[in-house]
């Protein structure tokens, strides 16, 4: 499965020869909008949007705005990911993916540690709500160990539920990457965790700088208050998307 498909970037700064937005490494690249307003996330998202092509509304933001967030970033352009985390029983999940996939996020979540009934119901939901409204499948994701857990020796067993039950990719650190695409390589590997080289780890246990995620494989990297919490963060979007960019070149 390929990551979601993301449109192209909007009007915005220029920086020089050979210094504008890879359309392959703005895909790759979303942005974690945790903010409690939805008129504040759209600021930040608009301005890395020329770097950035994938909006993630998490818990705070979701909680906040509803589903209007994903509608509102959505029509900006973005790919939007949301990073609901979905985990109670069969049906209740597959109804709401079902909601989620109607309103056309490209990407949804659920914990892995759900089983593989609960994960399959995600993916039959998000793929019959997209259906109903026209929109393009969604990524259903598997979220397999939290990166705010320095234990992963869950791992193995929920990666293989994640592809028992047909998702199309699977959240991991950096470090477990390489066993995702070794066993399937075509999922989908969305890692948050990124933070920039010597810079704070906040709350996060199991990390990577951009240059290393990209290295590793990753197909969508999660950055979040390196880029929204920086003094410039359309500068700092423009830096991680620059480095994203030199680890990728042949």
């Amino acid at each position: 499965m390929s990551p979601a498909a993301v449109p192209p970037a909007p009007p915005g700064p220029g920086g020089g020869p050979g210094a504008g937005p890879v359309p392959e490494v703005r895909r790759r690249l979303a942005l974690a909008l945790d903010v409690p307003d939805l008129a504040a996330a759209g600021r930040l998202a608009a301005g890395v949007g020329p770097w950035f092509g994938v909006a993630k509304v998490g818990l705070e933001l979701f909680s906040a705005a509803g589903p209007a967030a994903v509608e509102h970033l959505g029509g900006m352009g973005f790919a939007v990911f949301a990073d609901l985390k979905l985990h109670d029983i069969p049906t209740t999940v597959g109804r709401a993916a079902r909601v989620l996939g109607r309103l056309g996020a490209a990407y949804v979540n659920f914990h892995a540690s759900g089983g593989v009934d609960m994960l399959r119901a995600g993916v039959e939901g998000l793929a019959e709500g997209a259906r109903d409204a026209g929109h393009a499948p969604p990524v259903a994701l598997a979220v397999t160990v939290l990166t705010s857990d320095a234990d992963a020796s869950a791992f193995d067993t929920r990666l293989r539920a994640a592809i028992d039950a047909g998702c199309g990719g699977v959240v991991c650190s950096v470090q477990e990457v390489a066993a995702v695409k070794r066993a399937r390589a075509d999922l989908v590997a969305v890692v948050p965790g990124v933070r920039l080289a010597g810079g704070d780890a906040h709350d996060q246990r199991r990390v990577g700088t951009p240059e290393q995620v990209a290295r590793a494989g990753a197909d969508l990297l999660v950055i979040g208050r390196a880029v929204t919490a920086a003094a410039e963060p359309a500068a700092a979007a423009r830096a991680v998307h620059e480095a994203v960019a030199r680890a990728l070149a042949p």
